[in-house]
């Protein structure tokens, strides 16, 4: 059944055996799990609930950041410095993702077993990723879907000595539309939307989407015994006068990286050792434009049908001092539209880039970061954001757009345009030293973050965790954690897959619970 809250009228109160507060990545996946063994199953998104087949993923970027994007697409760090990029609708950040779809590497699973994490090793999610790529067919993308960036990128790469390698995706039926950030008017990217929550659905669950989830609920010992919400105004967003109450013995809080820590110090739940919002990571990306003497049309095909895992892991010297590396490193896609707010500039020299624009292409690094920001609220109990690019990631992130620059002008580019406030042009490899000397702080260079995490850290131990390792948070029984604010660290590739397979794990656990 679906409910959409917007268009409701009346008062909602339902009993679950399980109450799924967001709908993306994580949340999704538990309830189709849970929905699959028979449990009454509740989803609640505070975002609307949007369809290709009704119009409304129409690829105009006014429209789909109001709909689908978290802060209508405007939500910044403190600093202006970090551009929060997640989702606020059914089927969560999936909607408007790239569709790369990685399995965690076995180095990463190790490193998360030596900070605490049991039970998420290399051979119990091997057959999970086995599953979920099944579900979404993932598979390696053929050539007709490299536009012409991705073979540039290809080209630079070759000359360079860079090994390459095409990016998984999670697409069925793909037109080579070019508008996936924007979500998918085909259904052809494997979204929650399309694949898990309509897969709950039809096993019984219950989606209620414009519901804002004020408070979980417990009893005298502690225990979850379910939520209390609001329907919301799709339109502003504001709350409106109709009530929402779910009773459940298990309450799961899947809404993303972004939003979870945040709403746990809303909702009051205990946090006594003061770790809840720590810890906070977020994938900064550095990004670079070349200007090439061909037609490249960044907007075109799927983003990123390949890429180069070389510079994934950070390297260091004998003495411990960072060398290179830290990220990965592929090529961009950006809508028209995009581009016109990133490329540098004002006035006569902003509409000079303008014309050039079927001319630019572009790299991006999602940096591997180590060096975490807190998530807070401010004295309105709003989510404030306190990020900073600093120490080694600062590093990464000059050597990436080192990368990136060495790599545009191989594979042809005349001229980088550096997306700062003061519009830095590099005209060769000379200039890459430059690169060294930008302000990259307090909004001078804007990092966007697609991939929030870590401000819930999962872990055995209470003194330095916040949720156990069978995702249920250490202090408040029944209240289990279906998202990346788990992660201890980044899994250093896209995490949609990771967030799916740790999924599975809560899912289980949960089910053991009630039994």
């Amino acid at each position: 059944m679906i409910i959409e809250g917007n268009k409701h009228q009346t008062p909602l109160h339902m009993r679950a055996d399980v109450v799924i507060i967001g709908s993306g990545c994580g949340g999704a996946t538990v309830a189709k799990l849970l929905a699959e063994a028979g449990k009454k199953v509740v989803i609640l998104e505070q975002g609307g609930y949007f369809q290709a087949r009704n119009g409304d993923l129409d690829q105009l970027s006014d429209n789909m950041w109001a709909r689908i994007d978290g802060g209508r697409g405007l939500d910044t760090s403190t600093s202006g410095e970090i551009a929060l990029m997640y989702g606020n609708c059914v089927g969560g950040a999936s909607v408007h993702y790239w569709a790369d779809s990685w399995r965690m590497p076995r180095d990463r699973t190790e490193q998360w077993a030596a900070m605490g994490v049991s039970g998420h090793g290399h051979d119990v999610l091997t057959p999970i990723f086995d599953i979920i790529e099944k579900d979404l067919n993932v598979h390696l993308p053929s050539p007709d879907y490299f536009n012409r960036m991705n073979t540039l990128f290809d080209e630079g790469a070759h000359k360079l000595g860079w090994e390459v390698e095409r990016v998984p995706q999670a697409r069925k039926g793909c037109v080579k539309s070019g508008h996936c950030y924007q979500g998918c008017s085909y259904d052809a990217k494997q979204s929650m939307l399309v694949t898990y929550v309509p897969a709950a659905i039809e096993k019984g669950a219950t989606l209620v989407s414009d519901c804002r989830v004020t408070s979980v609920e417990r009893n005298a010992g502690g225990a979850v015994t379910g939520i209390k919400g609001r329907l919301v105004d799709r339109a502003t967003g504001a709350n409106r006068d109709i009530a929402v109450q779910v009773d459940a013995p298990v309450v799961v809080l899947a809404a993303g990286g972004f939003v979870s820590a945040a709403l746990w110090l809303q909702w009051k739940l205990p946090n006594t050792r003061n770790l809840v919002g720590k810890n906070f990571l977020c994938n900064p990306n550095t990004f670079l434009y070349g200007l090439y003497p061909e037609p490249v049309e960044l907007w075109k095909n799927i983003p990123a049908a390949t890429g180069t895992s070389r510079f994934r892991l950070a390297q260091y010297d004998a003495q411990g001092k960072y060398v290179e590396g830290g990220y990965l490193l592929h090529p961009n896609q950006i809508q028209v539209e995009f581009l016109a707010l990133t490329v540098p500039g004002f006035g006569a020299d902003h509409f000079k880039l303008m014309e050039r624009l079927p001319y630019m292409g572009s790299a991006v690094s999602w940096i591997d970061d180590e060096m975490p920001g807190e998530i807070t609220l401010d004295d309105a109990g709003n989510a404030s954001y306190s990020y900073q690019v600093r120490g080694v990631d600062e590093l990464k992130a000059r050597d990436s757009m080192k990368k990136q620059a060495s790599l545009l002008f191989a594979s042809g580019a005349t001229e980088i345009i550096v997306p700062n406030v003061a519009g830095t042009r590099l005209h060769g490899l000379r200039d890459i030293g430059l690169l060294d000397k930008i302000d990259l702080s307090n909004g001078n260079y804007l990092f966007a973050a697609p991939h929030p995490a870590g401000a819930l850290r999962m872990g055995d131990d209470p003194d330095k965790a916040v949720v156990k390792s069978t995702h249920e948070a250490h202090e408040v029984p029944g209240l289990y954690v279906a998202d990346p604010s788990v992660f201890p660290m980044q899994p250093s590739v896209d995490p949609s897959m990771v967030i799916m397979a740790l999924s599975h794990i809560a899912a289980k656990n949960i089910l053991e619970r009630l039994s």
